[in-house]
């Protein structure tokens, strides 16, 4: 996964002899303008242009201040501890300039509620201010907001689960004198985040929009803001440079990450924020694209080229598993137009996942992408089994899999929608929650992202991007549910020759070959 970040700061020449307005940029000012004077305000906006850190100086400047001049506690949600972290942190950094006298971060349990009304514990970090008032980061959705009241920001709203019931129970903060900030990048033109941003704008719901693009926050010098804070060069060329890698990174995306434009149809059913919080450069991906006409090629000869891949780009990176850990692996089939892709991984102490290695098989004829599967196998000392795509022309391989390492260990998936409704939020948890590592790997990203959420159901539309069609993620859909496969440890207890104290006193006769041994297993 991805490090601590390091915390932030508000560099000297930055800070020093201005005051708020000056330090923020024109578009962080205009939406700190819009919450001194409107309850509920919707900002849709570009990703990673410093919204949040801007929010940080209001939510400081809100709970540090007392009831008389609108003070009133902060509740910050977003959906992974990364996020409440991130924000707590901007916020400790805008207290120590404003504010001294505020406490340090402390972390503490919000109390929540379950829908059967159990309790339920929820990680959250706070911020005391000697008006009596509190910034709290909460690590993950509350079920209810009942009994709280104060200025509340819904981080990412996009991307929360049931964002029209905890807006429900926000509004209920208005009526009491409070505020909400409801701020996301898109996801999709069906998205209750959108559809909020058209009901205020309709005049539907009592409220203002704000709206911020990557362009927006370019003219308003976002480029020169940064280099001054991370040292970048501060020239017209080194700008046009790292605005045109920005653009290339997001390719088809950058519509709606970067222009506030929602895509048509379901939106992803993965953040990329998500995503990207569990990568990490210390995993692997190993590729092979097979020339056209390959399968034509003498058996020798495509035998060692395979080898030849596997000798250098896989057998080193399965040595990084842990003898110790159960050891699982997931298979997406795919022969021409699709790839073939294989996610191994092990189920940690703590239930988190690490995907060190994920392997992509493009062009490859069926008989080497045995020889791949054959050279992982039987490479993992404590393989609890493997769950493969056998949809199609997959069954043929799953079947060759299952003669060879057991029907109990293999098993063949035909893919259906049931199927992702019943897995498919494994994987969605596993990235919220971020408790699974893989490798840093934009591809794998984009698959993540390529599934969109329709009626109900994690689907993969027929488009393709890049030649590619959602293959990690199926893979890694397979590979979670082939870690949750039930076992049981086989034990033995060795028999001396000489018999145990409590033996009955039957003798046991054994023939030459087991009377060669050491006594009877």
């Amino acid at each position: 996964m991805t490090g601590v970040a390091t915390k932030p700061e508000l560099p000297a020449n930055v800070v020093a002899g201005r005051d708020l307005p000056s330090v923020l940029l024109p578009y962080q000012q205009r939406l700190l303008s819009l919450m001194a004077t409107e309850q509920l305000v919707v900002c849709e906006k570009s990703r990673r242009i410093g919204m949040t850190w801007g929010i940080g100086s209001d939510a400081v400047l809100t709970a540090g201040a007392q009831r008389a001049a609108g003070g009133m506690d902060v509740l910050y949600i977003g959906f992974n501890l990364d996020m409440a972290q991130e924000f707590i942190d901007v916020c400790a950094m805008w207290a120590k300039a404003f504010m001294p006298a505020a406490s340090a971060v402390e972390e503490f349990i919000f109390k929540d509620q379950t829908e059967d009304g159990a309790d339920k514990d929820i990680n959250a970090f706070r911020i005391r201010f000697a008006s009596g008032f509190d910034i709290v980061a909460l690590t993950s959705k509350p079920r209810s907001l009942r009994g709280r009241q104060g200025f509340v920001i819904f981080d990412e709203a996009a991307f929360h689960d049931e964002l029209d019931e905890m807006l429900k129970a926000a509004v209920a903060l208005l009526m009491l004198g409070g505020k909400v900030l409801v701020i996301s990048t898109h996801d999709g033109a069906e998205n209750a985040f959108n559809r909020l941003i058209a009901d205020v704008r309709s005049g539907k719901r009592k409220g203002v929009v704000l709206r911020v693009t990557f362009d927006d926050a370019v003219n308003d010098g976002w480029y020169e803001q940064m280099a001054l804070s991370r040292g970048w060069p501060n020239t017209p060329e080194a700008k046009a440079e790292k605005i045109a890698d920005i653009m290339a990174f997001y390719g088809d995306d950058a519509d709606e990450e970067l222009h506030c434009i929602p895509k048509m149809g379901s939106g992803a059913y993965i953040s990329a924020a998500a995503v990207e919080a569990c990568m990490t450069d210390a995993h692997h991906v190993a590729r092979l694209s097979c020339p056209s006409g390959f399968e034509l090629r003498p058996a020798a000869e495509r035998r060692t080229f395979v080898q030849t891949f596997l000798d250098n780009e896989v057998v080193p990176h399965l040595t990084r598993l842990d003898d110790d850990r159960l050891t699982a692996m997931g298979e997406d089939f795919g022969r021409t137009s699709d790839l073939t892709i294989l996610a191994i991984g092990q189920e940690q102490r703590d239930l988190s996942v690490m995907v060190p290695l994920i392997i992509e098989l493009k062009n490859m004829p069926i008989e080497q992408q045995y020889q791949v599967i054959e050279c992982v196998i039987t490479r993992l000392t404590r393989f609890l089994g493997a769950k493969f795509d056998a949809t199609g022309n997959g069954l043929g391989l799953a079947e060759r899999c299952q003669e060879r390492f057991g029907y109990d260990r293999i098993e063949a998936v035909k893919l259906s929608q049931s199927y992702y409704l019943e897995h498919g939020p494994r994987v969605k948890k596993h990235f919220e929650d971020q408790t699974i590592s893989l490798a840093n790997d934009v591809d794998v990203r984009d698959d993540m992202r390529a599934v969109k959420l329709v009626r109900g159901i994690p689907t993969i539309p027929n488009e393709r991007n890049k030649g590619r069609h959602g293959d990690a993620f199926v893979a890694l859909m397979l590979l979670l549910a082939a870690l949750k496969t039930e076992y049981q440890v086989a034990t033995y207890e060795r028999v001396p020759r000489g018999g145990r104290p409590d033996d009955d006193g039957k003798t046991v006769e054994t023939t030459a070959g087991f009377g060669s041994r050491e006594g009877l297993w």
